[in-house]
């Protein structure tokens, strides 16, 4: 399988479970090497994880122990900054996901949405120019998944951000079209891309739209068997 992502988009991969998709993206991190193929950036090879691609896993890790801007602060570790500088990013980057005024809160303390939130923050602060995401909103309820999707792209693509592409493993069909360029489909055992569907509408998306149904409709068809689609 061949997938790209080129500078400025978000890319999402969809399949039923057991499809691979979490593997695939931990390849592409670098945290598991391929057994054929490879994985590059910028043209050269990604053989081990590198701080250039962060990956913000499904179940939200963020530290109870310790307060959000010190959970931020992990991030930049490898970077040897001072701590007033280290400070005045982390301060910075809570803000850009919304949590200005909860830097002193415990993680203990915080929603599960606020979570995903310095989690997100910590993964910016880290300045990668790739983000992966792997079911970044499996673990909150619906409704604080539904917010934090309305403002994820903002977040993902500011100006004050450094990330040149995003890839999202999902099997949220509604919410791959909402927040996607384009869109990869798995399928099949082995797996393979059985398609690639480029996603072509203004943002904000509405999702109730015929355009944005249609999409929802592609994918699910070619999710689905041939022989378990219900005949029309």
């Amino acid at each position: 399988m061949n997938i790209h992502a080129d500078e400025g988009e978000f890319v999402s991969i969809v399949g039923p479970s057991g499809a691979g998709k979490s593997t695939l993206i931990r390849v592409l991190g670098g945290f598991i090497r391929p057994t054929e193929g490879e994985v590059r950036l910028h043209g050269k090879k990604v053989v081990r994880p590198t701080p250039k691609i962060v990956l913000i896993h499904q179940s939200i890790v963020t530290f109870p122990w310790m307060t959000a801007l010190d959970n931020v602060k992990l991030g930049m570790k490898y970077m040897r900054l001072p701590p007033e500088k280290e400070d005045e990013l982390a301060r910075k980057y809570l803000e850009l996901v919304g949590l200005s005024g909860f830097e002193n809160f415990y993680s203990k303390q915080l929603s599960g949405g606020m979570r995903q939130r310095v989690a997100i923050a910590r993964a910016l602060v880290a300045q990668p120019e790739v983000l992966l995401m792997d079911e970044p909103f499996a673990h909150l309820d619906e409704l604080t998944a539904e917010g934090l999707r309305n403002e994820i792209y903002s977040i993902l693509f500011n100006r004050d951000s450094p990330l040149k592409a995003v890839i999202m493993i999902s099997h949220n069909l509604d919410e791959v079209v909402k927040l996607s360029d384009r869109i990869y489909v798995l399928n099949g055992s082995p797996s393979t891309i059985v398609k690639e569907v480029k996603v072509d509408l203004e943002r904000p998306r509405n999702p109730m739209s015929e355009e944005f149904r249609a999409i929802v409709e592609e994918l699910y068809v070619a999710l689905t068997p041939v022989k378990k689609r219900v005949p029309e």
